[in-house]
């Protein structure tokens, strides 16, 4: 599938649509969520089409894949998240429940986050 460049994310890349940003180098772009589900809430994007973890992995040159994720570090650490403790995801296709076709990491913190999924009881 063909990256979609009028998502929201190349959209706030382009300087198209503001964003709430905290941190941007060459490779990564960081800013708080609109919609935050824990008292820190970022998201980090890589700069350049990349749909998904899936995407960015196979495609993307080796020091830009570096670069993002010494972004994604560098970004927790000036949140004051290292010594508490964050989470990171990012999501990827449909059962996911991926809502923006370009690769994000969410970080999470500032208080206890619980468990990673919710438990359900499965029938038999």
């Amino acid at each position: 599938m063909a990256y979609d460049d009028t998502n929201i994310f190349a959209r706030i890349l382009r300087g198209e649509i503001p964003a709430n940003t905290i941190y941007e180098d060459d490779y990564a772009l960081a800013f708080h969520d609109i919609n935050p589900q824990a008292p820190v809430h970022v998201l980090v994007i890589p700069k350049g089409p990349y749909q998904s973890m899936e995407d960015f992995t196979q495609s993307a040159p080796a020091d830009l894949i570096a670069g993002f994720f010494r972004a994604v570090g560098h970004v927790a650490r000036s949140l004051d998240l290292a010594e508490s403790g964050y989470r990171i995801l990012a999501n990827h296709g449909p059962n996911s429940h991926q809502e923006v076709p370009h690769l994000h990491i969410h970080i999470f913190g500032g208080r206890p986050l619980g468990p990673m999924l919710v438990q359900t009881e499965t029938k038999a």
